[in-house]
């Protein structure tokens, strides 16, 4: 937690609303319940259209009313902030348009959209309507994350020389993880590269190249995917690459998943968890391995700001805070609506490159979904 010299810092009230699908995507990873972190939001609504599963998150959020369709909620109780919480894609986009037309602010879990055309369209509803959008990729602002980005500027790992981005590679290994899992890789990758100016990649199953017959659903609908391996290459400026890897294995787990960034000076390990867990390492080595003078360092850092929350709850509470400072400021929040498009437009790259075997010039000028035209 936080010391008291570092105090939440929002100063306007505000009302809330959730939206969810209990059984069709729920709400994420606790975007119902993160509000709670916050004495000056009062949880007006929630909608859902399942019967149990509305009665239950009523409860965990505290919301005062609930609601089977969040167009009525949307006119009934005109919330200046909503969380969206389905992880899945179907319907997202038009959830996403009714809300911003409503002229709230949204907090919004990952991914951000299936396709670069329904991304385009939501982004058009979200700056039409002027609305701010924070996009649930918490390690924006994860204190582990924040503190590697300051590292990395400082020079305690010299000049990067590289990075690495591995996905969960659980049952989900390849398309599946890099759609999932790989929108937070990709978001992090751009928070300490900046934008990619092109990708190369080779997606294949069991060995075999991508094809057609390989296209199908995920276990999830969050739009055609392929491949249980994958692997990509990004360049970024100054001749810096970040390398996306997923593979399915005998081997099941998240020891992997996270991104590693070498140095000229050394390197920095960065798990992808919710803080406090998932603690950096730092190694002073530019030979990037350990020896009788060198070892791995554990990083420390703490939040910026005091909230009472804890664990992933204290995730989502920090973006939070961001997005409610990025409105009274009249900013971008950290993890912006046009971040959630980059993090779409690197994941649907990955099969443009595929399908032509050649490098992919960044942003794509073919909107439809590479893997619908193979």
């Amino acid at each position: 937690m936080a010391t008291p010299e570092t105090p939440n810092t929002v100063k306007a009230k505000y009302t809330a609303a959730v939206i969810g699908r209990s059984g069709h995507g729920d709400y994420g990873h606790g975007l119902d319940t993160v509000w709670k972190a916050f004495d000056s939001i009062h949880v007006a609504g929630i909608a859902d259209p399942d019967d149990p599963g509305r009665a239950e998150a009523q409860e965990r959020s505290g919301a005062k009313r609930a609601y089977r369709d969040y167009r009525e909620m949307l006119a009934n109780e005109k919330p200046d902030l909503v969380s969206i919480g389905p992880r899945h894609l179907d319907g997202k986009a038009e959830i996403v348009a009714a809300v911003a037309d409503s002229g709230a602010h949204i907090y919004l879990e990952k991914p951000f959209a299936k396709n670069l055309a329904e991304a385009d369209k939501m982004i058009e509803a979200i700056e039409r309507n002027k609305v701010k959008v924070q996009i649930a990729h918490q390690m924006r602002m994860s204190p582990y994350a924040l503190k590697v980005a300051e590292m990395i500027r400082a020079g305690k790992i010299g000049d990067v020389q590289e990075v690495r981005l591995r996905g969960k590679e659980d049952q989900r290994a390849g398309g599946e993880d890099l759609m999932v899992l790989g929108s937070h890789l990709c978001d992090l990758a751009r928070m300490l590269l900046g934008d990619p100016k092109w990708v190369f990649s080779h997606v294949t199953r069991d060995g075999e190249e991508m094809k057609a017959s390989h296209v199908r659903e995920a276990t999830e609908p969050i739009g055609p995917i392929a491949g249980n391996q994958i692997a990509a290459m990004f360049a970024f400026d100054n001749g810096v690459h970040a390398y996306f890897g997923s593979r399915a294995s005998d081997r099941s787990g998240s020891s992997r998943f996270g991104t590693t960034i070498y140095g000229s000076k050394g390197v920095i390990n960065l798990p992808n968890s919710t803080y406090p867990k998932g603690q950096p390492q730092f190694l002073r080595a530019h030979r990037w391995m350990p020896d009788e003078k060198h070892d791995w360092q554990p990083i420390e850092a703490t939040p910026a700001v005091q909230l009472p929350a804890e664990d992933r709850q204290l995730s989502n509470a920090l973006m939070v805070h961001d997005l409610l400072e990025a409105i009274e400021q009249d900013r971008e929040p950290v993890s912006s609506a046009r971040d959630g498009l980059w993090s779409t437009e690197m994941i649907v790259s990955v099969y443009e490159s595929q399908k032509r075997g050649a490098r992919v010039d960044l942003p794509l000028k073919d909107r439809r979904h590479p893997l619908e035209t193979v």
